[in-house]
């Protein structure tokens, strides 16, 4: 069995991101998975798992009560140095919130409010390293993103992203009209750690109910405009948009890392026989 720890970072939050995790990881019957809710119970795991899911969540990456924001850095601390030290990895993948947080906690790139609330589907472009990346193969580019943010990733530190040896996976929309810096959608931080800016969870079917409730309906046109919820409402039947980024990302995530630990625990049986 593959021991799985499901990060839940929504505070709380009722919302489509954890259902949809928990629907997609429900497929796979050799994981057992954990939840952790870790910013409204300061509940964190330790180190006796083999994979960690990191959710996304409301409110600023950059805000913590001084308990639980330390308690999941010292995780994430912990299993760094946990995988730099043991042949015995331990795979994680963060979403959206997580990402940022875990981006800023690296000291990779700035943290920074955006200017304008990022709201619905969105193109989002691979880089060179993004277009060799085992998660992304099978998806065009660009491809679809499900994506709502009201902060960004930006100004990567060359630096620092070259001594922790981080790839930049892809990045935001090309806006030629828009003098802005586009923001850094995803990375792979390690051999055993990625991770998305953007929601990989998210379900177009979902999201269509979801988005067609009266309530929901204005709040997006409240932030975007009808002409953006109807240009959105029709890219979510598009057999070749979100559905596949739904259908490649965490999914191609699970099968690679329940391979390298299939890999490593028979190289381990082998040596103890």
């Amino acid at each position: 069995m593959i021991r799985l720890a499901l990060l839940d970072m929504y505070d709380g939050e009722q919302g489509l991101g954890i259902p949809n995790i928990l629907a997609i990881l429900d497929r796979y019957s050799q994981i057992q998975v954990d939840r952790y809710e870790v910013r409204n119970k300061c509940e964190v795991p330790g180190l006796e798992y083999d994979l960690y899911l990191s959710s996304g969540g409301p409110g600023s990456p950059l805000e913590g009560d001084g308990l639980w924001d330390r308690a999941y850095y010292n995780l994430m601390d912990r299993l760094w140095q946990h995988n730099e030290r043991s042949d015995q990895k331990k795979y994680a993948f963060f979403i959206c919130h997580s990402f940022q947080m875990i981006a800023n906690h690296l000291g990779l790139a700035a943290l920074v409010l955006r200017n304008k609330e990022s709201f619905g589907v969105y193109p989002v472009h691979m880089t060179e390293e993004g277009e060799k990346e085992r998660i992304f193969q099978g998806l065009s580019n660009p491809f679809d993103i499900a994506d709502f943010r009201k902060w960004q990733v930006i100004e990567k530190n060359e630096k620092r992203l070259e001594n922790l040896h981080c790839k930049i996976l892809a990045l935001e929309k090309i806006r030629d009209h828009v003098p802005l810096e586009r923001a850094i959608m995803a990375m792979r931080f390690s051999e055993e750690w990625i991770g998305t800016q953007f929601h990989p969870e998210a379900d177009p079917a979902g999201m269509k109910y979801h988005f067609s409730k009266e309530d929901k309906k204005q709040v997006f046109i409240q932030k975007r405009g009808e002409e953006k919820y109807l240009q959105d409402i029709a890219k979510l039947d598009d057999k070749d948009g979100l559905i596949k980024t739904y259908k490649t990302i965490l999914p191609s995530w699970l099968n690679a890392s329940i391979e390298k630990i299939n890999l490593q625990r028979k190289l381990e049986e082998i040596i103890h026989d």
